[in-house]
């Protein structure tokens, strides 16, 4: 793999997060937070040597995506394999709604996170095949210090390939709104960087 340092950054808010909707593959706007997050970002990425800008499918991690990519003077390239884990039956739902129309689900979930698999969506198994192509692409893109713009389902799955971490840890991270994470791939670290929110 030819990356030097990969910047992960997830999507803004939108209404669905703000409302506990779980989202996968369908799609919410953006929240007037989400869209200004998405301009905090712009300014703590710029003069980084950001070579290209990637971004999932989804219209959430778009809109992101093209902040950032205007301001970088880089075009967009969306690359299927970031779309965030396909949620099934799942999606849409709210915690409450997923236990009345299936109950006791979630701790099944809670005993195998990395194998179960979304009724009718995607394991983490999954996603974590899905990351190593994404990555594959955005290397065979030619750039050296990419920037992602993805999911926090997802990016779990894109920082254990980057950093070789195990499931468990992989598992354990988490990616708010307004963070971007610097990887150096080299030495298989991760730095949050900071944003100034004004």
């Amino acid at each position: 793999m030819n990356l030097e340092v990969v910047f992960l950054a997830r999507h803004g808010e939108t209404e669905w997060n703000r409302l506990g909707r779980r989202q996968g593959q369908l799609d919410s706007p953006l929240t007037a937070d989400g869209l200004r997050v998405s301009r905090d970002v712009v300014r703590a990425l710029a003069g980084l040597g950001i070579d290209g800008v990637f971004t999932s499918p989804l219209g959430r991690a778009v809109a992101t995506a093209r902040s950032c990519a205007e301001a970088l003077g880089r075009p967009v390239v969306v690359v299927d394999e970031l779309a965030e884990v396909h949620h099934g039956a799942m999606a849409g739902l709210t915690a409450a709604e997923i236990e009345q129309a299936f109950p006791g689900e979630m701790d099944r979930r809670a005993a195998d996170r990395y194998e179960w698999r979304f009724p009718g969506g995607e394991s983490y198994a999954d996603a974590d095949r899905r990351a190593a192509v994404a990555l594959g692409r955005v290397a065979a893109a030619g750039g050296r210090r990419p920037l992602i713009v993805s999911h926090e389902m997802i990016g779990r799955m894109l920082l254990r390939n980057l950093i070789g971490a195990d499931r468990a840890t992989a598992l354990t991270s988490r990616h708010p709104h307004g963070v971007i994470y610097r990887v150096d791939v080299a030495s298989r670290t991760v730095e949050e960087l900071p944003i100034d929110q004004r």
